[in-house]
């Protein structure tokens, strides 16, 4: 995977960010989701590495990233301070701005990320999410069975980091190896690598991102609910999951963003590894016009 990407590690004032880089042209940043890191971005960066500079990144927290240990406030994990890491990342790898296309929680750093930071997103795409705000907003029994792992993780350290540690090799494999197309939207050096690093240290990160869903971010974003994504966006969602059967996310994404544009697509939650060829034309297009 990745074939031809540089792989390096990147110092933030918070902690260390793991990533690859390869291609050339205008600098494009991919954030990964939950419980994943870069690697689910395998079969779309090669094709947008024509076109673009690209840096998949893993979040802090995940992947081979650095995982500060949570606090009281969940601010280590709130979106502000990972959206920090992937500003100091850029600046350091010579970009003062960028494109930025992300999926599920990097969908949510991405979304902090560009009210904090405009002035450094040239265009932001999200993949199958509204915000966390909204989804807080709409608990009820259809999101509490489809979306469970949200009300979950958040329990009080370190609960949920015992019962996942139990027997984590099976909760990391259990989310990619079930379904009919399970072995070709996620081949098996992908899963094994979601796998490896999903020790200790990553389930008390990836418990803490979600605390901080759960608390600080929504402080953060209802402060600033009226300063509005300003940049193009482009929403892409999933026809089949919570969002798309529940939602009317144009709709909802209006309230957040002045200038977007989107539409939902024929697939489960993993549009990069479902339906990568139809992402990337996407994202491409939306990028390029």
């Amino acid at each position: 995977m990745f074939e031809g990407f540089e792989r390096s590690q990147v110092e933030t004032s918070g902690t260390t960010i793991n990533l690859v880089k390869g291609g050339s042209g205008p600098p494009l940043l991919l954030l990964h989701g939950y419980p994943q890191n870069h690697t689910m971005w395998h079969k779309v960066a090669p094709l947008l590495a024509q076109d673009f500079t690209v840096v998949a990144a893993d979040l802090r927290g995940y992947g081979d990233s650095g995982k500060p240990q949570g606090d009281p406030e969940h601010l280590n994990y709130s979106k502000r301070a990972m959206a920090q890491d992937q500003v100091e990342v850029m600046e350091k790898l010579g970009f003062d701005s960028f494109f930025l296309v992300s999926h599920d929680r990097g969908a949510r750093v991405s979304h902090r990320l560009t009210k904090d930071h405009p002035q450094r997103v040239r265009k932001l795409a999200v993949l199958d999410i509204v915000p966390t705000r909204r989804m807080f907003q709409i608990v009820d029994k259809e999101m509490a069975t489809s979306t469970h792992h949200w009300f979950f993780l958040i329990q009080p350290f370190d609960f949920p980091e015992r019962v996942i540690g139990a027997c984590s090799d099976y909760y990391i494999r259990h989310r990619f190896e079930r379904g009919p197309n399970a072995a070709e939207f996620f081949p098996q050096e992908a899963v094994d690598e979601y796998a490896r690093c999903f020790d200790a240290a990553a389930i008390h990160a990836m418990c803490e991102d979600y605390r901080a869903g759960a608390s600080i971010d929504l402080v953060h974003d209802e402060a600033d609910f009226d300063n509005k994504v300003t940049c193009p966006m482009l929403a892409l969602w999933s026809a089949t999951g919570f969002v798309g059967r529940t939602q009317d996310v144009m709709q909802v994404w209006r309230d957040y963003a002045t200038d977007l544009r989107g539409h939902s697509m024929p697939c489960g939650h993993h549009i990069a590894e479902e339906m990568p060829g139809e992402a990337y034309a996407d994202i491409k297009a939306f990028l390029l016009e």
